[in-house]
């Protein structure tokens, strides 16, 4: 690979940055509601979902996925309609 092609390569690592999707604790929604939303829209197993949501519950918030924003945003307002209470980072 010339220099000119690892420059290349090394820009594009830069521009899709990864962000997270942030979950927060609510006392309206039941673990049972978040869990069903983790596996329909994050594609969580359902262990994983529990575990998701028991962080959740005892620290405040938990990263529920990564990648790019772009990739992010449709489950993040997914989300925002299933009344969880959600950022990127």
């Amino acid at each position: 690979m010339s220099t000119q092609e690892l420059e290349e390569v090394e820009l594009k690592e830069q521009v899709v940055q990864e962000r997270e999707l942030i979950l927060h604790n609510d006392d309206f929604n039941t673990f049972e509601h978040v869990i069903n939303c983790l596996v329909s829209y994050c594609e969580h197993k359902e262990i994983q979902a529990e575990q998701c949501a028991y962080i959740v519950h005892h620290n405040g918030k938990c990263s529920v996925k990564k990648g790019p924003k772009s990739a992010l945003e449709p489950i993040y307002m997914a989300l925002q309609l299933q009344n969880l209470k959600v950022e990127i980072k």
